[in-house]
């Protein structure tokens, strides 16, 4: 039995925010775009999606 959807493109929506764990500098999350993709200006790490 297979659910429509279900293992397709796992995202969490166009909304949200990227975050720096190691600073806490935030940013507003642009559509398509992962979180993972930018890094902090402050510190250089990859940020993650909160």
């Amino acid at each position: 039995m297979t659910y429509r959807g279900m293992g397709r493109r796992g995202g969490m929506g166009p909304g949200g925010e990227c975050v720096c764990p190691q600073c806490g500098y935030t940013v507003q999350h642009q559509a398509g775009t992962p979180c993972n993709t930018m890094k902090c200006p402050k510190c250089g790490i990859p940020l993650v999606r909160r």
